[in-house]
Order: structure tokens, then C-alpha cells, then sequence
């Protein structure tokens, strides 16, 4: 605590989630769950963009010609940085995640009688199955430890567990709460090969290759604010023989088939949005495309994950198998959560320019901090966190 002007106690910023750090700007590295930084050399390219002659996307019309040629150029840079197969279609849709969590059942169930199964293995699958209830009879697979009722596993996907109706199965392929990360994509069993596998991708997007044929993809989204862009913006692959299938009641700007034949300008989209997406999947194509992007993520979680696992439990993460530790999110805390040595843990680490390590959020705080490793953080970056973590044990264990 310190105090103002007038005495009263104030509360560190550091405290409440202030990402304004007092340190020199080329210092800051922004930990931020999401909406966090760009890498830094996309964002030296929007900035030489605005400095050009003429309109910027911010102020062109959507069907100008000058914004169709920008829209297409996102569009397949990210076909070809992702291998997005020409069976599916790209749509930048409305709403982030939370608008998804509706579309999908509206366009996927007919009718409300129609079933789906989710596997509920975090915060985000959860609010996704709590979402679809409204349009479609859902089945859960639980995924908590049976033993403490945590989300620190990933439940064995079965023909008892999926009901062979199912119009689609559910997966979040990346729990940032949770700390939860689905490193390939699962398989269902044989017999429900039929059924398409939904997933949200909207934190590791673009940090590995994804198998869309093979893994039986049907529809993927990946909201832009982790590692493709900014708010406002999610970017929806539909495999096309989904198309067509939608509900009655589904609202056109959720449709997917009344997106995909207005080729993505049935109303306005968010054109400044869009043209970063494009300028994100050039960036990750000059640095050597997805597979070296996974090479580089799997070098920035291990630099952290080896200070936590060989600090004599000084810090200690809540997802025990290695093979399921999120590499774009991990949770942390110091020791057990000791709340004085936490709040100076945050103070030294804000006043060196690391922030976002905790954010105020609809679940409040939570037990542990979070480190997360989008695309707009560098290897160089997650080894001096994860230097200043060691410096900080020695000092106070």
C-alpha cells in the first residue's frame, strides 16, 4: 500500500492489472492474456502504412476495389501460412468468441432437439457448452481431475462418451485460464469419425499445424486479439459441406453460408482488422511459417516451465503432465500463493517492464499468475521473465 497526497492508502498499480509501467518503453514486454502486442515488426509495418499517400484501410469503403484486393490478400496468406485446404472456406465473422459460442449451434443444429457433445475441459469450453444450451440438446464430456474436481486433464474422447448422433463435437484447443493446451488435436474414436470436430483455436492459432482433413475438422475460429491481430475481429474456417445447414432462427450476420456467398461483405467488416491478419501471416511466413512459429513457442513455455519445475516449489504451475501444459499461457504462483510475496513479485516485475501478469478478468484474479507467450512475444523475451523469476527466488526463499 502507499498513500496519496491526502494520505489516503492507494493501491499499487501493479496490483490492479495497470499495464502503464514506469519502465523505459523499449523495455516492456506485455504478458497479456489477450488483447496483448503484435509482433513488433508487424506493428512497425502498420505504422509505415499509415505514413503512405492516401486512404488507409481504416477509411476505405469495404467494397471499394482498393479493400477487396486487401481482404483476398488475407485471405490467402493465411491459406497458405495455415494450409487451409480448398474444401473449407475463410470468414471473418462478428462478436469474438462469444459470438461463435452461439453461431455454431445456430448454424450446425437445425432445431433445438438437434444434439451436440462438448468436452468441458476449462473456463472457455465451459462458457462455450453453457452458451450452446439455449439452441441444442448438449452433451458434456467432463473434464476435471475426479480427484480434486480441477481442469488440469483432458478427458479420453469414446463411443460411450459421443453420442453417434452428434452434429458436431466441441473442443477448445487451448484453455488460457486453465493453462490447458491440446498440442495436436484429438482423435475421435472410429465409429464417430462422421461427426465434424468444432474447435476453438482463439489462443493457438497459428503456433502449429493443424491436420484439417485428418483430424476431421468441420469448423474452426480463432478470435484475432492472442496472436493474429487485434479485437474485434475473429477469423472462421467452415469446411463447405457445412454450409447450408443453419437454423431458422440463425441471425444473418452468424450465417455462415450468407457470409461465405456475400464473400465476407454482407455488412461492413472490420477492414483495418483484416488487413493486420493479412500483414500477421506475411510476418509468419518470412520467419519460416507455422512449424518454426511451433519451434519458437515450444522454446519460450520451457524457459519458464524449467524455472518453476526446478524452483524446490518456490513457484508451481497447476497442470502436472507435461504433455497437456499450455505453451501460450502458463499459470504460476509464488509460493502457494503467499499473498505479500505475489503482490511484490507483481510491484518488481511492473517496475522492470514485464506487465499483464495479472489481469482483472469476469473470474476475478484467480490463484495463480499467467505468463502468456502469444506471437508478439520473442524467445529473448521469455528468458528475462524467466531470468528475473530466478533472481526474485534466490532472493526471497
Amino acid at each position: 500500500m502507499n498513500t496519496n497526497a491526502d494520505g489516503n492508502a492507494t493501491i499499487h498499480p501493479a496490483l490492479v492489472g495497470s499495464l502503464s509501467t514506469t519502465a523505459p518503453s523499449d523495455a516492456v514486454i506485455n504478458f497479456s492474456p489477450g488483447p496483448t502486442s503484435l509482433p513488433k515488426a508487424v506493428e512497425k509495418e502498420i505504422t509505415a502504412n499509415f505514413n503512405k499517400p492516401g486512404l488507409t484501410s481504416l477509411a476505405l469503403s469495404h467494397r471499394s476495389p482498393e479493400f477487396v484486393t486487401i481482404l483476398d490478400h488475407a485471405i490467402a496468406s493465411a491459406r497458405r501460412v495455415m494450409a487451409i485446404p480448398d474444401d473449407y472456406v475463410v470468414l471473418f465473422t462478428h462478436g469474438g468468441g462469444h459470438g461463435q459460442f452461439a453461431a455454431l449451434p445456430l448454424n450446425l443444429c437445425q432445431t433445438q432437439s438437434d444434439v451436440a457433445t462438448y468436452v468441458v475441459n476449462g473456463t472457455w469450453s465451459s462458457r462455450g457448452r453453457d452458451e450452446a444450451q439455449k439452441y441444442c440438446q448438449v452433451q458434456t464430456v467432463d473434464g476435471r481431475d475426479p480427484k480434486t474436481g480441477q481442469f488440469t486433464t483432458f478427458p479420453e474422447l469414446t463411443e460411450a462418451n459421443i453420442d453417434a448422433k452428434s452434429r458436431f463435437v466441441y473442443v477448445c484447443s487451448n484453455e488460457t485460464v486453465n493453462g490447458i493446451e491440446l498440442h495436436r488435436l484429438p482423435k475421435l474414436p472410429e465409429s464417430r469419425r462422421h461427426i465434424p470436430l468444432v474447435v476453438d483455436a482463439s489462443s493457438d492459432f497459428s503456433t502449429k499445424p493443424i491436420a484439417w482433413h485428418d483430424d476431421g475438422v468441420g469448423v474452426l475460429f480463432a478470435c484475432a486479439s492472442k496472436n493474429i491481430g487485434h479485437p474485434g475481429l475473429t477469423m472462421t474456417v467452415v469446411r463447405k459441406d457445412l454450409l447450408g445447414k443453419a437454423s431458422p432462427l440463425c441471425p444473418g450476420v452468424f450465417n455462415y453460408s450468407i457470409n461465405n456467398e456475400a464473400g465476407n461483405l454482407w455488412n461492413t467488416p472490420a477492414t483495418f482488422n483484416i488487413e493486420v491478419v493479412g500483414l500477421v501471416m506475411d510476418w509468419l511466413e518470412r520467419e519460416g511459417g507455422v512449424v518454426e512459429n511451433e519451434r519458437r513457442c515450444i522454446a519460450k513455455a520451457k524457459v519458464l516451465y524449467e524455472v518453476i519445475d526446478n524452483s524446490s516449489g518456490f513457484y508451481a504451475t497447476p497442470v502436472q503432465n507435461k504433455a497437456l501444459r499450455s505453451r501460450m499461457n502458463i499459470p504460476f504462483n509464488v509460493k502457494g500463493g503467499d499473498e505479500a510475496l505475489t503482490n511484490k513479485f507483481l510491484i518488481k516485475s511492473w517496475e522492470e517492464g514485464m506487465i499483464g501478469l495479472r489481469t482483472l478478468t469476469p473470474f476475478g484474479a484467480g490463484d495463480y499468475l499467467r505468463a502468456s507467450l502469444y506471437n508478439g512475444v520473442t524467445i529473448e523475451e521469455a528468458t528475462r521473465l524467466a531470468d528475473f523469476m530466478q533472481q526474485f527466488a534466490r532472493e526471497n526463499a
